[in-house]
């Protein structure tokens, strides 16, 4: 008899927490401490940053937990462009291509391909509205101004960054008068700002690419 193995998002994220404490729970703690569940792009920037781990320490089940989560997302394609900036054709890394790389190190372990079937066959059921992805493209040490993006005053604000390739992308958020609001300029091919605005206005967005080199990014909002 054949046995099938479901394991929910909660479960997976759980086992990835008890692998890397100090890089899952601080990202899981607001959405804890407000009892709501996490936003789907803070739910996107914690696939990336368990993919980028599962494959640094060649650990498939990590990878696994990414694919399942990104899986979970509903993404959308918007038509949002950097200053000067040309259309790109690409997308974000996406779930298929995770449990691709989790094939390859789990080669051999028929629990875990087991474990790689099911999250494939599973039905997708993303967010009704999941995030918004623009896709665009950045020399080393080059810099994407957005045009002007309006927020609701009082509703929490999100805009991450996330690149396929190594590279250190930073993101700053300004508000109508210049201001700086929210930036991440870890160095890392990821990166995430969150906020809260006072009132409704419109916000610039800027995404800088340290290097070494060259790289296509998508940039996502709630």
């Amino acid at each position: 008899m054949n046995r099938r193995f479901y394991l929910s998002p909660l479960l997976l994220a759980t086992r990835a927490a008890r692998v890397l404490p100090v890089l899952v729970l601080p990202l899981m703690a607001p959405a804890a401490a407000q009892a709501e569940p996490m936003s789907p792009v803070k739910t996107a920037e914690l696939s990336a940053r368990l993919y980028e781990a599962g494959v640094e320490m060649g650990d498939p089940l990590l990878i696994l937990s990414a694919a399942k989560l990104r899986k979970s997302l509903g993404l959308k394609r918007g038509d949002l462009l950097a200053e000067g900036a040309a259309p790109q054709d690409d997308a974000p890394l996406d779930w298929e291509e995770m449990l691709s790389s989790a094939e390859d190190l789990a080669e051999g372990d028929d629990t875990l391909a087991g474990l790689i079937e099911d999250v494939r066959a599973e039905s997708s059921k993303g967010v009704s509205s999941g995030p918004v992805y623009n896709i665009g493209a950045l020399s080393n040490g080059g810099t994407d101004t957005y045009p002007v993006v309006e927020f609701v005053g009082g509703e929490y604000a999100e805009v991450y960054v996330e690149a396929k390739s190594a590279t250190d992308l930073n993101i700053q958020v300004l508000d109508s008068k210049g201001r700086l609001v929210c930036s991440d300029t870890d160095a890392s091919h990821i990166a995430y700002c969150g906020w809260r605005p006072d009132s409704t206005g419109n916000f610039v967005m800027k995404v800088e690419n340290n290097g070494p080199a060259g790289a296509k990014y998508a940039l996502m909002t709630n």
